[in-house]
């Protein structure tokens, strides 16, 4: 008897993030720069905006994350935005990110089934009926 042929790997479905890079005000033309920088990087949307100081960047999580086009840039010398705002975004992105590339690479926990699993023996081990030791006459005591 013959083996169906092995399925080909699936390719996971790409997860786009858009995010904005802030910069400081000093030095001037940062954006500009940034942007000619980022450019070189595949698979990388870039809108720059040089009246607000920033960059609006769109990628694929799975090729990118925000902690690692930042780090690129803060190693090339541009200095980013370092308001309390930004800051906390920026905090909270690094995190997400973070968070689903480590649960795409997890494997698949049936969590239901190990559940039930634990309340099936929890049970079991439960006495069950009427095990009061307290008298009746006391239980119905009014």
């Amino acid at each position: 008897m013959k083996r169906p042929p092995a399925a080909p790997p699936r390719t996971p479905p790409p997860i786009r993030k858009e995010r904005t890079i802030y910069f400081s005000e000093i030095p001037p033309g940062q954006v500009e720069e940034a942007t000619r920088f980022l450019a070189g990087l595949s698979g990388l949307s870039i809108v720059p905006h040089p009246e607000r100081l920033s960059i609006d960047v769109s990628y694929d999580l799975h090729d990118h994350s925000l902690e690692e086009l930042e780090t690129a840039l803060i190693d090339k010398g541009f200095h980013l935005g370092c308001a309390l705002l930004v800051k906390l975004l920026r905090a909270l992105y690094y995190y997400v990110e973070e968070t689903e590339l480590h649960n795409l690479e997890a494997p698949e926990r049936l969590l239901k089934k190990s559940q039930n699993q634990a309340y099936i023996q929890a049970w079991e081990r439960h006495p069950h009926g009427d095990h009061d030791d307290t008298p009746p006459e006391w239980r119905e005591y009014k």
